[in-house]
């Protein structure tokens, strides 16, 4: 595997924000006065991966068709905001490899969540500098995998690797015929990864001994 560029998923793979999911969607659920149960960081991290619109129908199951939507709609807008003001766990690591590697490699992220969200994370951890370039469900309603095509060629990336945390992930990279890692210490599991990292370290040190000799920017 030699590498020129790096494609990561967001969340599982570089964050964690599912306390401040699960309190934005229960602010919405009490704004509009819908019946149901406490949402708790578990609920949120069970359907993290999915696109907003599956997360919420996934985890609402059997409420009133129009109050699902409602939640779509709103915990769209909740997330960001509430994120912006309590933030996300930012995995260990992360920061200090990110650095190392944009001394090296254009990175990008792809992600399957709502718009404003990536901004959200760049803003909330200073990482703008890092990337070149992402694109999210959010902001063409298709599946990640051309999500990830479109990265691919708006930006004539040649060799790039794709790293998340589900096995979406890694259908995503197979579609565009790309390798992938599996980050191991996030919210899912691969399918047959082509590497496997238990910390973000690990990626950093696999990314670094892949590198090819045009990688360098």
């Amino acid at each position: 595997m030699r590498l020129d560029s790096i494609v990561f998923d967001l969340d599982g793979t570089l964050w964690d924000t599912t306390p401040a999911c699960a309190v934005a969607w229960n602010s919405v659920l009490s704004r509009n006065a819908i019946t149901y149960r406490e949402i708790t960081a578990d609920d949120v991290r069970k359907v993290t991966g999915k696109p907003h619109d599956d997360c919420i129908r996934q985890t609402f199951d059997g409420i009133p068709h129009d109050q699902v939507q409602t939640l779509i709609t709103e915990t769209a807008t909740e997330d960001n905001a509430m994120i912006a003001r309590m933030g996300g766990a930012i995995y260990p690591g992360v920061r200090e490899g990110l650095k190392q590697l944009a001394e090296h490699f254009p990175l990008f992220i792809v992600s399957n969540c709502q718009t404003g969200y990536i901004e959200t994370f760049l803003g909330f951890s200073g990482f703008a500098e890092f990337f070149q370039d992402f694109e999210c469900f959010g902001n063409t309603h298709m599946p990640k995998g051309e999500n990830l095509r479109r990265v691919i060629e708006r930006n004539n990336l040649r060799s790039p690797v794709m790293i998340g945390d589900a096995d979406g992930d890694e259908v995503a990279a197979r579609a565009c015929n790309v390798p992938f890692i599996l980050a191991s210490y996030g919210f899912g599991s691969g399918i047959a990864p082509d590497f496997v990292c238990h910390s973000f370290p690990e990626i950093t040190e696999l990314l670094l001994a892949h590198r090819t000799p045009f990688a360098a920017h």
